[in-house]
C-alpha cells in the first residue's frame, strides 16, 4: 500500500514540475504578445521646417531632434530636445518661442511646448512659464500653469492661467497679481 502511495506522491510531483515548467514556458510567449512595440516610424537630427500659406511663411521651427510616431492609435510627433518657433503674423511681426520639450498631437492642430517655456514678441512682450499650448487653427494660445508676462508698456503680471491671441492684442488673464500700468 505504502509503494503505492509513494507511486502516486511521484507521479503527481512529476505532472505537477512538468505543469509548472510547461505553464512557465507559455507565460513568457504569452507576456511577449502583449509587449507592444512603441517604436518612432521616422526619425530627424537638426529640423529646420518651414509652414508657409499662400507662398508666405506662417512659422519656421528649429529643433534638434524629431521623432514622428505616425504608424500609433494615436499618431504625433515628438521634439525631445525643445524647440524654437517663430511665428508670423500678416504683417510679417514675429513671435519667438522656445521650450525644452514639445508634442504635436496629429488632427488636433494643438503643440504642447513643455519646459522653460519662453516667448518673446516683436512688440516686447515678454512670457515665462512651465507648460504652453498653441491651438494653430485659432491662432491662440493658454496655459494652466504659472507663469510670468511682461510687457514694455503695461508693466509685469504674475499669475497662475492665462489665454491670449498671437498677436497679444487679446489677453486674458486668471489668479494674477503684480503691477499693471493702463496709461494709453
Amino acid at each position: 500500500m505504502q509503494s503505492i502511495q509513494k507511486i502516486i506522491k511521484i507521479s503527481v510531483t512529476v505532472f505537477t514540475v512538468t505543469l509548472f515548467f510547461g505553464c512557465q514556458s507559455n507565460f513568457k510567449e504569452i507576456q511577449k504578445i502583449n509587449v507592444s512595440e512603441f517604436m518612432a516610424s521616422g526619425e530627424a537630427d537638426s529640423v529646420n521646417m518651414k509652414y508657409t500659406d499662400s507662398g508666405k511663411i506662417k512659422a519656421i521651427l528649429v529643433s534638434p531632434k524629431m521623432f514622428d510616431y505616425a504608424t500609433v492609435h494615436y499618431p504625433f510627433t515628438e521634439f525631445p530636445l525643445g524647440v524654437e518657433v517663430t511665428l508670423y503674423d500678416q504683417d510679417g511681426k514675429r513671435n519667438y518661442i522656445k521650450s525644452d520639450y514639445a508634442i504635436s498631437f496629429k488632427g488636433t492642430d494643438i503643440i504642447d511646448l513643455q519646459g522653460n517655456v519662453k516667448m518673446t514678441s516683436d512688440g516686447g512682450q515678454y512670457l515665462e512659464t512651465e507648460q504652453l499650448y498653441y491651438d494653430q487653427k485659432n491662432e491662440w494660445f493658454f496655459t494652466e500653469k504659472k507663469f510670468k508676462f511682461t510687457d514694455p508698456n503695461k508693466g509685469e503680471t504674475q499669475g497662475e492661467g492665462l489665454d491670449f491671441s498671437k498677436d497679444f492684442k487679446r489677453i486674458n488673464f486668471q489668479k494674477v497679481s503684480g503691477v499693471i500700468n493702463e496709461a494709453e
